[in-house]
């Protein structure tokens, strides 16, 4: 591979972005050449947003092929999957305490009445 190639040019669309976006924000009184380096700025930023997506791409294509692929069944035998049944027993103590405070509350009720 040469040089030439390792270095990818700016797309045309890209540049005419760039410019359009550098002269939508252009100040009162600032030189063409400010101007200028304005959008070489945007151009690379630009640049480096669509690389990293194309990164992101590849990484995400990567996994789905990953995931589309059919695995060994080996693998699959050896992990087994453990269902564990949980059991919820509750305490018998707050049935006793309330039926106690119920008893204790009827037998005062009735105290009065029968004396």
């Amino acid at each position: 591979m040469s040089k030439s190639n390792k270095y990818q040019k700016i797309s045309p669309q890209t540049q005419e972005d760039a410019i359009k976006a550098a002269k939508a924000t252009q100040r009162p009184g600032q030189t063409k050449e400010q101007t200028k380096l304005i959008a070489q700025g945007i151009q690379k930023g630009i640049d480096h947003y669509k690389k990293q997506q194309k990164s992101r791409s590849r990484e995400l294509n990567k996994k789905i092929h990953k995931l589309s692929r059919p695995e060994d069944t080996s693998t699959e035998k050896t992990e087994k999957i453990t269902v564990e049944n949980i059991i919820y027993k509750q305490s018998v103590l707050p049935w006793v305490l309330l039926i106690i405070s119920w008893l204790g509350f009827v037998a005062y009720l009735f105290k009065g009445d029968f004396i």
